[in-house]
């Protein structure tokens, strides 16, 4: 698997800029799924903590004179951020969020952002902090400072049942793989043609389409032998979709946590120290006394979990 692991580094270098979650990509944007009656899920109250009086004092005068915290997502990309059925955010984000805001003694809003202008909306000062599923790279930390509170890569999908026998990344070659448009998914697949030609295969033919859920939808048709995703959003398909009956995930020993596994984290501005300081501590709190798990296990997310709360670890 070194030959793997080296083309899967190189694509990753080649992608730097794209090398994010689907909803990271502002190339992607337009091409996300709409909010539709099948993606609205039954409201669900956040998961509730305590205030923690050392963790409030160290939230900036500037922050807490306005009176609240106003987080930007975009909405939806299941399980980060959705809406239920009465057209309120959910989902990992929003529950963290409000989470953040009880440890901090201070609400926070949470509201709808278009990925492609969440960051020049945070330099404009509408909002404070992305919560969106957002990766932590290199490029990002120019501008943010990262809370991260999630890592993996991506992962391949199958129909229930394995039915082509997909194991590990190279049991797609021959096949047809669909995926989101724009997506560094696509470029890895494409990249995989000398390792599939060794095995005496042909490359994998990748099907890209204008959203993950169309991506989704092509496997579940017959369109394609597989799907390929950011490992989280798997795990809540795998568990939902069908009722859990439609799709299985493909394990690679090798990648426990899936292919390019990367962090992604709530981002502020990095000129502002304080108020990152003031988050992650307050993501250690929720950390410590469970509510952090509690959230992870409510969306399917507790295989991504990081241990401690650290700031920019993209690299």
């Amino acid at each position: 698997m070194k030959k793997l692991t080296a083309t899967m580094a190189a694509v990753a270098v080649a992608s730097a800029l794209m090398t994010t979650a689907c909803s990271n990509n502002p190339a992607a944007e337009a091409s996300k799924p709409e909010e539709t009656a099948s993606s609205a899920v039954a409201p669900n109250p956040p998961i509730q903590t305590t205030k923690d009086d050392k963790v409030a004092a160290l939230l900036p005068k500037s922050i807490r004179d306005k009176g609240e915290i106003k987080a930007a997502g975009n909405i939806p990309y299941p399980p980060y951020t959705m809406y239920d059925t009465d057209s309120k955010p959910t989902g990992f984000d929003y529950d963290l969020s409000q989470a953040l805001g009880q440890k901090l003694e201070i609400p926070v809003s949470y509201n709808q952002q278009a990925f492609s202008t969440i960051i020049p909306s945070l330099l404009s000062k509408k909002y404070d902090v992305i919560l969106s599923a957002m990766n932590d790279t290199p490029e990002r930390q120019k501008t943010l400072n990262f809370v991260d509170y999630t890592h993996g890569g991506f992962i391949i999908l199958v129909k229930a049942g394995n039915p082509d026998n997909v194991k590990a990344l190279l049991d797609l070659c021959g096949k047809t793989v669909s995926v989101q448009k724009a997506t560094v998914q696509g470029d890895l697949l494409r990249g995989l043609e000398p390792q599939c030609k060794t095995k005496g295969k042909d490359g994998v033919q990748v099907l890209e389409l204008p959203s993950d859920l169309d991506a989704q939808t092509a496997l579940r048709a017959g369109k394609s032998q597989a799907y390929v995703v950011d490992a989280p959003v798997a795990e809540y398909v795998v568990k939902t979709a069908g009722q859990g009956k439609a799709f299985e995930l493909v394990r690679d020993p090798e990648f426990p946590a899936g292919y390019l596994p990367v962090f992604s984290g709530m981002g502020n501005l990095n000129t502002d120290p304080q108020f990152t300081e003031a988050l992650r501590a307050a993501f250690q709190a929720l950390i410590d006394d469970g509510t952090y798990k509690k959230i992870l296990d409510r969306y399917s997310l507790t295989s991504y979990a990081v241990p401690s709360a650290a700031v920019n670890q993209g690299k």
